[in-house]
């Protein structure tokens, strides 16, 4: 290998150890390492990134609680609770 390849996979090295965003770790294929990052979750399927897990389309409670490590009931009951929060927050719009 040359040294202008090594010095390349070397900076690209360094951009994936340095970053947040999902959309480097998931077009390199590679798992973050970032475990102060707000995204990550300990999930290798997804790249350990709640972003790609979510960009993989419609989930079930069950592949949700999986990544989390919870069950689908706590899945639902939290989703109750989200949906509670937001239809308490929503604004009527007749009202506009």
């Amino acid at each position: 290998m040359s040294d202008n390849l090594l010095d390349e996979k070397h900076m690209s090295d360094k951009v994936l150890e340095d970053t947040t965003c999902f959309k480097e770790h998931k077009d390199a294929n590679r798992d973050c390492q970032n475990t102060g990052c707000r995204y990550w979750i300990n999930c290798d399927s997804s790249n350990n990134c709640t972003m790609i897990a979510a960009d993989k389309g419609p989930m079930t409670l069950q592949e949700i609680g999986d990544i989390f490590g919870v069950t689908r009931m706590r899945i639902c009951q939290i989703e109750k609770s989200v949906l509670k929060k937001l239809c308490s927050r929503t604004i009527d719009l007749s009202d506009l």
